[in-house]
């Protein structure tokens, strides 16, 4: 990079999500110039929504500190991310950020789940100001039952890829999807197109009443060969290009995301 690109680091899961200040940690130690401006409380499945808000003409902004990246200008927003993203576009937390990267989001956002992500979503509002954006999740139902977050392992693919957006065309939006599991255990990263459905589903599981229970369940539907869905079961990080568009063909810096490049990398 000829000069510093200044990234807006945001997510759905709140400001105090530790996925978040990974994401913040990831930008600096890869030559941008990050600002971190996430919602005060958890966004996840508000897609592109802009509200409600309190008060429509005045949205609260308070400046925080983020422990794990203290030299990180960061702002707790009362918002949803979309609108956040929208105000960053304008100016609101200084000179508008040449690109975007936003998660760790605790959870797959693979196949028609981007369609609700507010993760994915403020990827595509980015894109709608002539900005390309990341999008990254993480973890897939194939764990081990660990409560552990592989935050290294999402940064360290996740790197490559926000290096790349710098230079690609403006508007790009990436969405990436990786297993919660060691680096060393990633199978490789893959350019997969959307699954008809994704790795979990909502499911209905009690109606009384109060009203209708229900709760995220593994999908027990076949899953098409080679999609976004599949490859995560499989242990692969997936990559899906979603702006301008899914169809168009873009080569994505995957070569090389085999077991071996990650095993020498983190030995």
């Amino acid at each position: 990079m000829t000069e510093t690109k200044r990234v807006l680091v945001t997510n759905d899961d709140g400001i105090d999500s530790q996925g978040l200040a990974a994401l913040a940690q990831m930008a600096k130690e890869s030559g941008f110039s990050p600002v971190v401006a996430a919602p005060s409380k958890n966004w996840s499945g508000a897609s592109a929504a802009l509200g409600p808000l309190t008060n429509p003409n005045h949205i609260p902004v308070t400046s925080t500190v983020l422990p794990e990246v203290e030299t990180v200008e960061a702002f707790s927003v009362d918002a949803p991310p979309a609108l956040i993203v929208m105000l960053a576009m304008l100016g609101g937390f200084g000179d508008p950020p040449d690109l975007l990267i936003s998660g760790i989001n605790k959870g797959p956002n693979t196949g028609r789940s981007t369609m609700y992500s507010a993760t994915v979503a403020t990827a595509l509002v980015s894109s709608k100001f002539d900005r390309p954006g990341l999008a990254v999740s993480i973890g897939d139902g194939t764990e081990d039952g660990s409560d552990e977050w592989e935050w290294p392992t999402a940064t360290m693919i996740a790197a490559p890829l926000l290096s790349w957006l710098a230079t690609a065309p403006r508007k790009t939006v990436l969405n990436l999807n990786v297993p919660n599991i060691k680096p060393e255990k990633i199978r490789g990263l893959c350019q997969c197109d959307l699954a008809p459905l994704g790795g979990v589903h909502t499911s209905i599981v009690n109606r009384d009443e109060t009203g209708i229970h229900i709760d995220l369940l593994p999908t027990q539907t076949e899953i098409p060969a080679g999609t976004d869905s599949a490859k995560l079961r499989e242990g692969y990080a997936t990559v899906t290009p979603l702006a301008p568009t899914a169809a168009v063909e873009i080569d994505l810096p995957i070569q090389g995301w085999s077991e071996e490049y990650i095993q020498q990398h983190h030995q």
